[in-house]
């Protein structure tokens, strides 16, 4: 399985290429930023990684066809993978924080992302677009310069309708949040469509944006992990049934609030939730623990691969440096 990091979207370009080089030469796949409102530009972002890597594979997630039309989205991936020798990858969405704050109102989500990725693989081929859809139009885009290798398309799909059109038009698929359990669901959703398809389910990519918070102690993995909360799965209550009773799936819907106040304070405390709360989240959203009990979550590792992801990508916090070193000399190796 391989593992690919998903790095903090506001840091330099300069800062990116530096930890993608030791990504690089720590065995890892991949290096993703997210397309956040208030961050650099995600595809910017990697132009000093492309150049000054030679085998990691780079991009953003997950950029939205109503933020960005699919004809500049092309262009912008296309450049990248351009300047990297075939080694971007994307994930498009259908929603995200920069549409909101446009005040988009989307509708037909999965239609619009079918579109782009249409719209993406025609533009990958290096050849004149013209191309009609029910929501967007392109007409005569010739990016004759893109010469390299395809860059790889993923849809970012939480549920079963977008699972199903990305297992037809996407070269992957990227899940936010999901447990063991929601993997092998996804497979359930997946796996047909792609037969009846025609499509080889062992190309198909899988994967999974998965916080991993793993520290010299395990009180210094908790105070991280509690800050992030608020962002894992967005706490929906379809997420929680899996180890939550009703009970607490009430509590947490109820203070849902507080969880985006602690991760604007940067804050552990989360007011109003007992800690025995907390820490059902935590243990079940997330890769949390102390380096002594890194084979623990090496183990859930190889539990998402039995599952069915082909990959993992690991959204990583405070001191990258320490955590690729980690997990270019424990966990990479395990996973072989």
């Amino acid at each position: 399985m391989r593992i690919d990091l998903i790095l903090e979207a506001n840091s330099s370009p300069e800062r990116i290429a530096g930890l993608g080089r030791l990504a690089e030469q720590h065995g890892l796949g991949g290096i993703w930023v997210s397309g956040m409102l208030d961050a650099r530009d995600p595809f910017m972002a990697f132009m000093e990684a492309a150049r000054t890597t030679q085998r990691i594979h780079m991009g953003p997630i997950a950029i939205s066809p109503f933020e960005l039309h699919p004809l500049k989205m092309a262009a912008s991936l296309l450049t990248l993978n351009e300047a990297g020798g075939g080694r971007a990858q994307i994930v498009v969405g259908g929603g995200g924080g920069t549409m909101t704050a446009m005040a988009l109102e989307p509708a037909r989500r999965v239609r619009a992302v079918r579109e782009a990725l249409e719209i993406l693989r025609l533009a990958s081929q290096g050849r004149q677009v013209s191309y009609e859809g029910e929501i967007f139009k392109v007409r005569r885009y010739n990016p004759s310069w893109a010469r390299s290798t395809p860059p790889v398309i993923y849809a970012g799909a939480n549920r079963g309708g977008m699972q199903r059109m990305a297992a037809r038009h996407a070269d992957g698929i990227m899940l936010s949040d999901k447990i063991v359990p929601q993997v092998r669901e996804a497979r359930a959703v997946i796996d047909p469509v792609l037969a009846e398809a025609g499509r080889d389910r062992g190309t198909f990519r899988l994967t999974n944006f998965w916080a991993w918070h793993v520290k010299e102690s395990r009180e210094e993995a908790e105070r991280e992990a509690r800050i992030w909360l608020a962002l894992r799965g967005v706490l929906l209550r379809r997420n929680h049934h899996y180890f939550m009773d009703e009970a607490d799936m009430d509590l947490v819907e109820a203070k849902r609030p507080a969880f985006f106040d602690a991760l604007r304070r940067r804050s552990p405390d989360i007011t109003g939730v007992p800690d025995r709360v907390v820490k059902l989240l935590v243990d079940n959203l997330t890769s949390c623990a102390a380096l002594a009990d890194l084979d623990r979550e090496i183990e859930r590792l190889r539990q998402f691969q039995a599952a069915g992801l082909t990959e993992i990508a690991l959204r990583i916090y405070d001191n990258p440096e320490e955590t690729i070193r980690i997990l270019g000399e424990r966990v990479v190796p395990a996973l072989r």
